[in-house]
């Protein structure tokens, strides 16, 4: 069976008018696995932190603020990393609150970026220094994952 000039316009035609009902597949996981990355960056920097806190660690002040570093400048490129074509795919824990409250997602990192800055600008010169700003820090993850990942 052959179809002519003006069939296959027809199935074009068609196919255009159910595209928009078919399910988004574009998954963007190149940005998935770099949010990824900046969360197991953070992960590292909390361990080596409670480690210095704990006394598992000596205390040095420089150690202190590459961990501040680390966070603060994590901190300010995560919420770049939430197109609308991430929110599947790449095993991402990503909650879909991130899109339906996108500017309740946006005070937290903004939140987290403040909080990683004063910790940086306050600039730990002991573990008791560091022990009460890294609190203040990590206080913003729990309450961030608690809204804004799935489990």
């Amino acid at each position: 069976m052959r179809i002519g000039k003006s069939g296959f316009a027809g199935l074009l035609a068609v196919a255009a008018l159910l595209a928009p009902l078919l399910p988004a597949t574009a998954q963007n996981t190149d940005v998935i696995a770099e949010r990824q990355q900046l969360m197991k960056n953070n992960a590292r920097a909390a361990r080596s932190a409670n480690a210095l806190i704990k006394g598992d660690e000596p205390f040095e002040a420089a150690k202190a603020t590459e961990i501040l570093q680390t966070l603060n400048a994590d901190a300010k490129t995560f919420g770049t990393l939430f197109p609308e074509d991430s929110k599947t795919g790449g095993k991402t824990e990503a909650a879909p609150a991130i899109w339906e409250k996108p500017a309740e997602f946006e005070a937290a990192n903004a939140k987290f970026v403040a909080d990683t800055q004063a910790a940086l600008d306050a600039a730990p010169a002991d573990v008791e220094a560091f022990k009460t700003a890294f609190a203040s820090v990590a206080s913003n993850c729990q309450s961030c994952h608690q809204q804004f990942r799935q489990r």
